[in-house]
C-alpha cells in the first residue's frame, strides 16, 4: 500500500494548486450530479451524495458551488454516463481509467490518442481490472487528533492499514469495513479530507526513477482530460521516485 498512499499524497498536494482547483471542482460537481440522479437530492438518504459532498468540503469547494451542483442536477440536460477504460502504459504498467461523459465517442478518442502517442495500448474491458480490488481510502490531517487514540479507534473499527504521509494519515479499509470506519471517524468528531472507494493494485511493479516519472506524466495527461474522474495504476512509488518528483 505504501506506493499507493504516496501517490495519493502527491495528488492531494497537486489538487491544492490553483491551476488544478477548477478541474477538481468540475469532477466533484459531476459526481454530485450523478449521485443526485441516482438517489435524490437529500444527502441523509443518499450515501453516494453524502460522500460526494464530504469530498467537496475536503478540497474546500465553496458551499454555493455544492448547492448549485445539487440543485442543477435534475435540470441538467447533459446525459452523463459512467464509463471506464483499461490498458497498459509503457513497461507493462496497468491503467484503469474512470470517466463521466456525455459523449462516449469524444472520450474514447481522447483516451486512445494518449495511449497511442505515449507508447501504450488501450485494452478491452477486463484486461487489467482483475489486477485491482476495491478498498476504502480516507485521508485525515494529523493535526486533528491524538495519534494513539486515533489509530486505536480506527483499527478497532476495521482499518487494514494506517500510513503517515507528510501531514496526513492515509487509512485503508476493506470494502466491507468502509462504512464502519467512516462511522467511527464521525463518532470521534473527525472530518476526513477525503473519503473514497478506490481501486488498489493487488501487486505493484517497480521501475527505475526515470521510467516511473514518464509513467506519472502519462497518468497526469489522462487526469487532465475533462471527462476523466480517476486513474488507477500499479506502479510502485518508491522513495527514489518521490525524491525525483520533489526535485
Amino acid at each position: 500500500m505504501s506506493g499507493h498512499s504516496k501517490w495519493s499524497t502527491i495528488k492531494r498536494k497537486k489538487g491544492a494548486a490553483d491551476a488544478k482547483r477548477s478541474k477538481v471542482f468540475s469532477r466533484i460537481s459531476k459526481e454530485i450530479s450523478i449521485a443526485v440522479k441516482e438517489g435524490g437530492p437529500d444527502p441523509d438518504g443518499n450515501p453516494r451524495l453524502r460522500l460526494a459532498i464530504a469530498n467537496a468540503r475536503g478540497v474546500n469547494m465553496p458551499k454555493d458551488n455544492i448547492e448549485r451542483a445539487i440543485s442543477s442536477a435534475d435540470k441538467d440536460d447533459a446525459n452523463l454516463q459512467e464509463v471506464s477504460y483499461e490498458g497498459y502504459a509503457p513497461n507493462g504498467i496497468a491503467l484503469f481509467i474512470e470517466c463521466m461523459t456525455d459523449n462516449h465517442n469524444r472520450t474514447i478518442s481522447n483516451i486512445r490518442s494518449i495511449f497511442n502517442r505515449r507508447g501504450g495500448s488501450l485494452g478491452i474491458s477486463g484486461s487489467v481490472g482483475y489486477m485491482f480490488e476495491i478498498k476504502g481510502v480516507f485521508t485525515v490531517s494529523k493535526a486533528i487528533f491524538n495519534s494513539e487514540e486515533f489509530q486505536l479507534g480506527v483499527i478497532d473499527a476495521g482499518a487494514e492499514d494506517i500510513e503517515e504521509e507528510g501531514d496526513i494519515y492515509v487509512i485503508t479499509t476493506s470494502l466491507e469495513d468502509y462504512g464502519r470506519v467512516q462511522k467511527k471517524l464521525e463518532d470521534m468528531g473527525i472530518s476526513p479530507d477525503t473519503a473514497e472507494l478506490q481501486k488498489i493494485p493487488k501487486e505493484t511493479k517497480k521501475l527505475t526513477s526515470s521510467e516511473a516519472i514518464k509513467i506519472l506524466r502519462i497518468i497526469e495527461e489522462f487526469e487532465d482530460l475533462d471527462d476523466v474522474q480517476n486513474v488507477y495504476h500499479n506502479l510502485e512509488i518508491t522513495d527514489e521516485v518521490m525524491e525525483a518528483i520533489e526535485e
